[in-house]
């Protein structure tokens, strides 16, 4: 048997510990809050509206000598389109692997069908199945208790844990028992990278992220955002051309908004958040076009890094 891998640093070896995190559940229940706060900034977008996140997101966070690798995965629903059903797979396919499966939920809401149908999916996995009740601030504290003894009825969860990923209540102790269960093993990104996701990839979402939160239910999911270049100036800065694709003009003037006003908030908010995150100035140009049936694209799926299911 090898040894457990070991780091040198203040003056002492230490073991270290590396290992994979999937986060699963119903849309809307907190999944990308929850991974920006234990990675410490934000890594994945977050807006009111349900099934924002589309493809599997790892996030990376730091416990001591623990490194934690957090997939952030669509949400788990009733797939009735091509895409609905990539997401779904992309969901599930986020928990192969996992050294621990948590499954987060809206502490605030009902369970409903939808929460009851994953954790019964659960039940038979060899993985640690963490419960996670998130939004204990804004929940009544008996339905928390409620809700934790009916799931944990369908499945038994070695942990449970009531967090709030937007205020941070009981986030240290979540974060300091996913490191405990973590094997030892090396780092597998370096100490200062917080995501696997490339800039061009950032980039589209973060600009999908101020399309939900503008335009609201205007343009549900008729939308998706291609970086089509991506490339360092001289300067320094970063010079970034979008398309978003819509699936109708009329969803094209939604975007655009009277005299261009509503696409230039989104570019200027788009951007501003780019400077911070990629730490230096961005350039970024967007453009609107009709595509009707894009996600019928091969293509864009790629693109998304989502499989195309059947």
């Amino acid at each position: 048997m090898s040894e457990a891998p070991v780091t040198e640093g203040r003056g002492e070896r230490t073991t270290t510990h590396c290992g994979l995190v999937a986060i699963v559940g119903a849309p809307n229940a907190g999944k990308s809050t929850l991974v920006n706060a234990l990675v410490g900034q934000k890594v994945a977008i977050v807006s009111p509206k349900a099934q924002t996140t589309r493809a599997r997101l790892m996030g990376v966070a730091l416990r001591d000598e623990t490194q934690l690798l957090l997939v952030d995965t669509p949400g788990i629903f009733e797939p009735h389109r091509r895409l609905d059903r990539a997401m779904v797979a992309a969901a599930w396919g986020g928990t192969e692997g996992a050294d621990v499966i948590a499954l987060v939920v809206d502490g605030k809401g009902g369970l409903g069908p939808k929460v009851t149908e994953i954790a019964e999916a659960l039940r038979g996995r060899s993985e640690p199945i963490y419960l996670v009740l998130n939004k204990v601030d804004l929940a009544d504290k008996g339905k928390l208790l409620t809700h934790a003894e009916r799931l944990n009825a369908i499945l038994p969860f070695a942990e449970t844990f009531f967090v709030s990923a937007q205020t941070g209540d009981g986030l240290p102790e979540l974060k300091d028992a996913l490191a405990a269960a973590m094997p030892a093993g090396p780092w597998h990104y370096p100490e200062d990278q917080v995501s696997d996701a490339s800039e061009r990839a950032l980039a589209a979402e973060v600009t999908r992220e101020q399309l939900y939160l503008q335009l609201h239910a205007e343009l549900p999911y008729a939308s998706v955002v291609e970086t089509e270049k991506f490339e360092d100036r001289a300067d320094g800065s970063a010079e970034i051309h979008q398309q978003i694709l819509v699936e109708r003009q009329s969803q094209r003037a939604i975007v655009l908004g009277k005299g261009g006003t509503r696409i230039r908030e989104i570019g200027a908010r788009a951007r501003a958040e780019l400077a911070v995150l990629l730490d230096r100035p961005v350039h970024l140009y967007l453009h609107v076009k009709v595509k009707p049936g894009w996600d019928e694209d091969r293509g864009v799926y790629r693109d998304l890094g989502l499989d195309w299911v059947e």
